[in-house]
């Protein structure tokens, strides 16, 4: 789940500052979630997948794999760090 929240978070362009400030967590909590810690309360790993749009449950458990296995390319594509846009000065 980590690596689904990492990829839709990315797609929303947001920073691991700006989602672990809306979930009211240090930035390295959310590095961990993302990284699937095993340490990590469920309910912060929840909310972090709820405010990126992630989907929490899957209804095909045969389906988990290669679901799994698209996220983890789709990660490999992305840039290592997201940041805010430049605002152009005119």
């Amino acid at each position: 789940m980590g690596g689904l929240i990492r990829l839709a978070r990315n797609q929303r362009k947001m920073s691991e500052a700006d989602l672990s400030a809306r979930v009211g967590i240090a930035r390295s909590t959310l590095q961990l979630i993302e990284k699937e810690h095993p340490k990590v309360e469920i309910g912060l790993v929840f909310e972090a997948a709820a405010l990126v749009g992630g989907p929490l449950f899957v209804d095909d458990p045969s389906r988990l794999a290669p679901e799994i296995s698209r996220v983890n390319d789709k990660l490999a594509l992305l840039p290592q760090s997201v940041g805010r846009p430049r605002s152009e000065v005119g």
